[in-house]
């Protein structure tokens, strides 16, 4: 039984208000993307992929890592994860853990933790009890996640509460949406 990581990095980062995409800007000495995709590498699971969409982001990512690109990443998250999901199922992956391109301070510990866990068909970290990514999805409710729209697993973990387990994690889950946060976060 196989665990791959999915980075989800294909959006425009439209709340950035640059030219440049957020997921190139530098964070901490590196691209953004950088981080999240390192982390998700370094935990160690049977094969890290990224998915693209708005930006290429090739140059920012390490050997190894497996790039998607997702055509219709405008129409919100949901395409992008059925992106990586459908690859994960061609390549028989038992489950995926699904993180984020522009959380770059959860670490790898968190990844190995909410991999590791097998509490549920359904596993999400938490931080101070609330709940963000990583989530892991076991192939048995892929069938279950959106195919439209801007929410991925948040959608069943409100439909289907019964399936979810949840992992305390290390880090913190901050999302860099803005010029802002990248200045508050830097």
């Amino acid at each position: 039984m196989t665990t791959a990581a999915l980075v989800l990095a294909a959006g425009g980062g439209s709340r950035f208000g640059r030219e440049t995409s957020k997921l190139l800007v530098p964070f901490r000495g590196r691209a953004l993307v950088s981080w999240a995709v390192g982390a998700a590498l370094d935990a160690g699971l049977d094969e890290t992929v990224v998915v693209m969409g708005a930006v290429d982001v090739a140059a920012a990512v390490p050997p190894g890592v497996t790039l998607l690109h997702n055509e219709a990443w405008v129409t919100g998250l949901a395409s992008s994860l059925r992106v990586g999901v459908d690859w994960c199922e061609r390549r028989s992956h038992a489950s995926v853990v699904v993180g984020l391109g522009d959380q770059p301070l959860v670490p790898s510990e968190a990844w190995r933790a909410v991999a590791g866990s097998t509490g549920a068909p359904v596993v999400v970290a938490t931080y101070s009890g609330r709940r963000r990514n990583p989530v892991k999805l076991d192939s048995s409710v892929w069938s279950l996640l959106p195919v439209t729209g801007d929410e991925g697993a948040r959608a069943l973990m409100a439909s289907r509460p019964a399936l979810v387990s949840e992992v305390a994690c290390p880090g913190d889950p901050a999302d860099i949406d803005t010029v802002e946060d990248l200045r508050t976060w830097s």
